[in-house]
């Protein structure tokens, strides 16, 4: 009872009816309670101030480090039919392994000769370009012979010319001379005639003197002719020289078109060829496309495409594979806001799905079951899921990761903060306050990135 009043209702009340007032009736507080009470609220304060460890817990799972060591899908280069399968799932398979053929299905490739045929055209092609260089090199040959005889005639046609002109000069002299000859035969004539007036010379003589003149006339006249012979010769042998220059010119001219023409076709003939070459390297590698290998080594884990007899595409996956060598690591999300308390070599507590581990989150180190990693990749674009990705790989100065984790399993991931009091944490918690924004130890960091 409370007893707040001096009126009482003990003798009122019949005890002994009541087997709990005869059991606490008479039996005085104990300080236990006090004492218990008070270690309480001792353990609590200090638990209070013990160490938290912030951090930043996300889901993730896990992967391959590297790019060429995560699962991949074999495509086909070429479109076909499947032929052959030379694999089943769960096989181990090697580098450069056959792991199906196929068959052509394009029409243009269904000729069994279709190489063969290609290397003749190839041939043929080849053969026609060296009689074109043949054919080319005749022609500069007689090119070569067709100057070197205009020259020849050339040389001669001058040669004529000057003896031309040579002839000109001397016929020119002559005529001179037959002209003078004629003076002085007419001087003769007439100093004749006057001797035979004065009867001091007979008639024979002044006959003779005139026949003498007839004679030095046709001669003069005789000299004309070959002077203007010699001009007509002197004017056909320029005409000759142009002559000459022109045939030849037009020979030349003529040779060097077909020239031309032969080069053009040689180097149609050569564009040919060069193509049938590309041609034929496209045929032989697309013969070696038949047989689908496996790029690394590997498990074949998933057949996309089964059965025999299947068309596939250009491109279009067949099987994945899982490499045989890999190094695992952790793919975790987190939030923008939580993105800038990330940086490389930041040390991340790992729980994978199947391993079983007692885990608390403040307290990392006393921790069991988890696995310890370091940040080493940060993806500077938001992921679709509206979070940042980051790769987490096993920390190398710690125990190893489990040998029997695969690609894809699941985890979580607690990223280690700074090291705050249990009051502080509460105190954030309640006001809802991000973690406290901090850089790791440059030293250490420095050195882990050197080592």
């Amino acid at each position: 009872m409370l007893n707040i009043t001096s009126n009482s209702i003990k003798d009122l009340i019949d005890k002994s009816k009541y087997r709990s007032f005869t059991i606490t009736e008479g039996k005085q507080i104990s300080n236990l309670f006090l004492k218990i009470s008070l270690t309480a609220i001792i353990f609590l304060l200090i638990l209070l101030c013990l160490p938290w460890t912030q951090n930043i817990q996300a889901p993730g799972n896990v992967t391959a480090l590297r790019p060429d060591q995560r699962p991949q899908s074999i495509h086909s280069i070429i479109p076909g039919r499947i032929v052959k399968w030379h694999v089943k799932e769960g096989d181990f398979v090697n580098k450069g392994d056959t792991i199906l053929f196929i068959s052509e299905i394009k029409d243009e490739y269904f000729d069994p000769s279709l190489l063969k045929n290609t290397e003749q055209q190839l041939k043929s092609k080849e053969l026609s370009v060296t009689s074109y260089m043949e054919k080319v090199k005749a022609l500069d040959n007689q090119v070569d012979a067709m100057n070197q005889t205009r020259m020849l005639k050339l040389e001669q046609a001058q040669n004529k010319v000057q003896q031309a002109i040579l002839k000109i000069k001397s016929d020119s002299i002559d005529l001179q001379a037959s002209i003078l000859n004629e003076k002085i035969a007419q001087e003769q004539l007439q100093r004749m005639e006057q001797l035979y007036r004065e009867g001091l010379k007979s008639l024979t003589d002044l006959e003779s003197r005139k026949l003498k003149m007839q004679e030095t006339s046709a001669k003069k006249i005789s000299q004309e002719n070959k002077l203007l012979t010699s001009r007509n010769e002197m004017i056909n042998a320029l005409v000759e020289l142009s002559t000459i220059k022109t045939e030849f010119n037009d020979k030349i001219a003529k040779t060097e078109s077909d020239k031309y023409s032969a080069l053009s076709s040689m180097y149609d003939a050569e564009a040919v060829v060069t193509k049938l070459q590309n041609q034929y390297m496209n045929y032989s590698v697309r013969i070696g496309y038949y047989y689908i290998t496996s790029p690394q080594d590997g498990y074949i884990t998933k057949a996309m495409k089964t059965g025999i007899g299947e068309n596939i595409k250009e491109g279009e996956e067949i099987v994945s594979i899982m490499p045989s060598s890999y190094e695992l690591a952790v793919e975790m999300y987190v939030l923008p806001i939580d993105l800038p308390l990330i940086e490389k070599n930041q040390p991340v507590k790992i729980q994978f799905d199947g391993w079983p581990a007692v885990v608390f989150s403040g307290w990392p180190n006393v921790s069991y079951g988890t696995y310890d990693g370091k940040v080493v990749a940060i993806d500077n674009f938001i992921s679709e899921n509206g979070k940042y990705r980051l790769l987490v790989a096993a920390d190398s100065t710690s125990y190893p990761w489990p040998k029997e984790l695969r690609v894809g399993a699941g985890a979580h991931t607690m990223s280690l903060l700074k090291d705050v009091p249990i009051w502080y944490e509460l105190w954030r918690k309640i006001n809802g306050f991000p973690p406290d924004y901090y850089k790791l130890n440059k030293t250490a960091t420095q050195a882990e990135d050197k080592k």
